[in-house]
């Protein structure tokens, strides 16, 4: 396996010998679970039909086996339900409440319909009750950390099923009864020990075995951890694990069975090993890579990678079902780990842990994203530049390790900020992620994750006082809103951003919080607005002397009093453009300008100026080597050509435009029509 960070070809650990993923025991709960579907509820009893999903309820301790029940109940039914599965986590692995907003915006995911950016959890929840209302389908909620929860996400459909986990019931949601589990019955647990012992050595001391399923209490996760540590030792004797976990819970240091067998596994690792297991809980979201391990512990990704597959063997971390090399640690041992973490770290270590594990994500969102600008020669440098570990051999492979690693990279956003500071590397990794999504996805793919990183910043701007990182804040989101049609909300984020900006006595943030207004009502079709606020924008502008930027907003300000039906205005403010960029030397904004000057001209009737304009765009475009530019403005000549009465000269230009394109096909297929129009200025468009 290559220490590169994306390599899709590795292959899994097979499962143990005798393993085939058939459930164990609990079958008694299962045949209760599956009565309880077909039981009539209260309100079938009295007459009406129901007007909710039936719930089930499956109550235990994290490591009861309470998920493999839920999942086994699933599989058995699931053919009952003919538009799928659906599944949401509503607890992160340290057992902090996932919101709701956040699981309906999985779930909607997950039936491939939109989640608007930036709506509200009410809206959210009621888009997951109506895309359900007609299907049939069954919802598993895992690990839900309350009522409240639940309800918030139970379908108005009486043929849909919700299978619910929890620590405990879920006061408050009518006609539930709770499927409480305990230990696993002797039989199975013997068996489940058996996976991984193989038969011959559970066969020559049954009672030994028996034994050790006692010292376990029959607990599925504690027999997970002693069935890997013999599994790990074939010469060790069932009987020894067995004495040693009595030992233990003799001295009462530890007070469950799991903690018994989890601190034994623990203290027979090696040193490396051994420290990598304690820095797990600090992974983001309880996902792991190779990358995550060898930054949080200090060595190579190989040894991490090492490290990771014998933990799996441990029983201590789960693989997870994906194209990279992932695993997560189970919610039981989380807590176990950062206990063991707290009393062998000290908090220093565990301080640099995290930060080495945030600045690699830093380094592979900026190589992430280099990788897209492969056009870009001093991208390409600074990508070359990068050690070899954290480089992407393909933007292709740069997607796929950003869309499956999405969870953990939003987890590791919420994590930079989670003490409530904005430092450098909280700074950093926000840009890069924002950045990496935007370069990837598009704006508008990736609003709604963009929305919650800006959102982010924003509430601990505003936590700690600090009105500058405030003011960016705001214009991110208010841009977000722009760009995914909420020009009233991005109207109100933009106002915001100005007061803000102001207070941090920050003109670059005022500035374009208002040309950001500007625009906002000139979406909203307030031409009188938006050049008001574009001129305000453009007087900070000469104020600090910025000619490309004013000269951006004499353009935006035309367009305005164009769009108004004033063309003197409009006319007089693309000449202040074009003589803007001319001083800037900037030719091909120059040669836009002149053709939307020419373009006015040509609204107030002055064909004869339009003609010597466009001519003279025609002429920068060259210089520029914009060939779009060229051929939209020799289509514009040919249509003035002809409304002056020369159409021989119209068809020539035609011609010249035609065959700019053609020379343009192989790059894009769009029509010569298309083309032209794509070519025209956007003059709406706000400062990057």
């Amino acid at each position: 396996m290559t220490d590169q960070v994306v390599d899709t070809g590795g292959v899994r650990l097979p499962a143990h010998e005798g393993s085939d993923d058939q459930f164990l025991g609990r079958t008694r709960e299962l045949k209760e679970l599956r009565a309880d579907i077909e039981r009539a509820g209260l309100d079938t009893l009295s007459g009406r039909k129901a007007p909710r999903a039936r719930v089930l309820l499956i109550a235990g301790r994290p490591g009861s086996g309470r998920t493999a029940l839920a999942e086994e109940l699933v599989r058995q039914v699931e053919d009952r339900y003919p538009d799928g599965v659906l599944r949401v986590r509503l607890s992160e692995p340290d057992g902090t409440p996932v919101p709701v907003g956040r699981a309906a915006r999985e779930l909607l995911a997950a039936l491939e319909l939109p989640a608007p950016a930036g709506a509200a959890e009410d809206e959210l929840t009621e888009a997951v009750r109506a895309a359900l209302a007609d299907r049939r389908t069954l919802l598993l909620l895992d690990d839900a950390a309350g009522a409240e929860q639940v309800d918030a996400l139970l379908p108005e459909a009486p043929d849909c099923l919700v299978v619910a986990v929890s620590s405990g019931p879920l006061t408050g949601i009518a006609d539930v009864r709770p499927c409480t589990l305990g230990g696993l019955d002797t039989k199975s647990a013997v068996e489940l020990l058996t996976r991984f012992t193989g038969a011959v050595r559970i066969t020559v001391d049954p009672r030994a075995a028996e034994s050790l399923v006692e010292a376990c209490h029959g607990h599925p996760a504690a027999l997970v951890l002693a069935g890997g540590w013999l599994a790990a030792r074939p010469q060790a004797a069932v009987s020894d694990l067995a004495k040693r976990l009595r030992t233990v819970a003799d001295d009462g240091t530890d007070p469950t069975p799991l903690a018994r067998i989890f601190r034994h596994t623990h203290d027979e690792l090696p040193v490396l090993a051994a420290r990598i297991l304690r820095l797990l809980p600090l992974a983001p979201a309880g996902l792991i890579d190779p990358h995550t391990a060898s930054s949080l512990a200090g060595c190579s990704v190989s040894a991490a990678r090492a490290a990771l597959d014998e933990f799996v063997a441990l029983g201590l971390l789960r693989a997870v079902d994906s194209p990279l090399p992932q695993y997560d640690v189970p919610g039981c041992l989380h807590p176990l780990l950062r206990a063991c973490a707290d009393s062998q770290e000290r908090p220093g270590e565990l301080q640099l842990a995290r930060a080495r594990m945030l600045e690699r994500t830093v380094r592979l969102l900026q190589s992430c994203r280099a990788i897209t600008e492969t056009d870009n020669q001093q991208a390409r440098e600074k990508l070359n530049a990068m050690p070899r570990e954290v480089r992407f051999p393909s933007p292709r492979a740069a997607a796929d390790w950003l869309r499956i690693r999405r969870p953990a990279l939003l987890a590791s956003a919420r994590l930079a900020v989670a003490d409530g500071e904005l430092d450098t590397l909280a700074r950093r990794l926000m840009s890069q992620l924002v950045r990496a999504m935007v370069a990837h996805e598009g704006t508008q793919a990736a609003a709604p994750d963009l929305y919650d990183v800006h959102s982010l910043v924003l509430d601990v701007a505003r936590r700690r006082g600090l009105p500058r990182e405030e003011a960016a804040a705001l214009l991110n989101l208010g841009d977000v809103d722009a760009q995914t049609g909420r020009t009233q909300d991005a109207l109100a984020r933009y106002r915001l951003a100005l007061e803000a900006g102001r207070r941090a006595n920050d003109p670059y943030a005022a500035g374009r919080a208002m040309e950001s207004v500007g625009g906002a009502y000139q979406e909203l079709g307030d031409h009188d607005r938006a050049a008001d606020w574009f001129g305000r924008a453009l007087a900070e502008r000469l104020a600090r002397g910025e000619r490309e930027p004013a000269a951006r907003l004499y353009g935006r300000i035309a367009t305005a009093h164009t769009y108004a039906g004033r063309y003197g205005e409009g006319l007089r403010n693309w000449r202040a453009a074009v003589a803007g960029y001319r001083r800037s030397g900037d030719v091909a904004a120059r040669a836009r300008a002149l053709s939307e000057l020419a373009r006015v001209q040509e609204y107030a009737g002055r064909f004869a100026e339009s003609l010597h304009t466009c001519q003279d765009a025609v002429e920068w475009a060259r210089r520029a080597d914009d060939v779009r530019l060229q051929a939209a403005l020799q289509l514009r000549l040919a249509d003035t050509l002809e409304r002056l009465g020369d159409p021989a000269a119209a068809r020539l230009h035609r011609g010249a435009a035609e065959r700019m394109l053609d020379q343009e096909a192989p790059k894009d297929d769009a029509s010569p029509k298309q083309d032209a129009n794509a070519c025209e200025i956007r003059s709406t468009s706000s400062e990057d």
